[in-house]
């Protein structure tokens, strides 16, 4: 059975370069944020969940090739980070460790 689908264009290998080159730079801003937590404050988990999606979007994005899949896959991928988020949110709540962290 032939199918009329038709694909995207895949990366070059130019553009995996540029794509851990950024992973990279997303990395060192997570790792720089570590030892800035005094200077940061109670912005720091914040900054390094954004910096966690973003890696996780991208990772997905392109090295598993969603980008160029029907978008629902990727709505799929993006909808169990925040479920998975929203449970560790929940089990840290559970256990008081959010509400000591907020009293420090």
């Amino acid at each position: 059975m032939a199918s009329d689908t038709t694909h995207a264009a895949h990366p070059t290998p130019l553009l995996y370069v540029k794509i851990a080159v950024l992973l990279a730079i997303l990395t060192g801003i997570e790792v720089a944020l570590f030892y800035l937590e005094d200077a940061v404050g109670p912005l720091v988990v914040p900054f390094l969940i954004i910096l966690a999606f973003l890696k996780f979007v991208i990772v997905i994005g392109y090295y598993m090739h969603l980008r160029y899949e029907k978008p629902f896959l990727s709505r799929f991928f993006s909808a169990g980070f925040v479920l998975a988020i929203l449970v560790y949110a929940v089990v840290l709540g559970t256990f008081g460790v959010l509400a000591i962290r907020a009293a420090t």
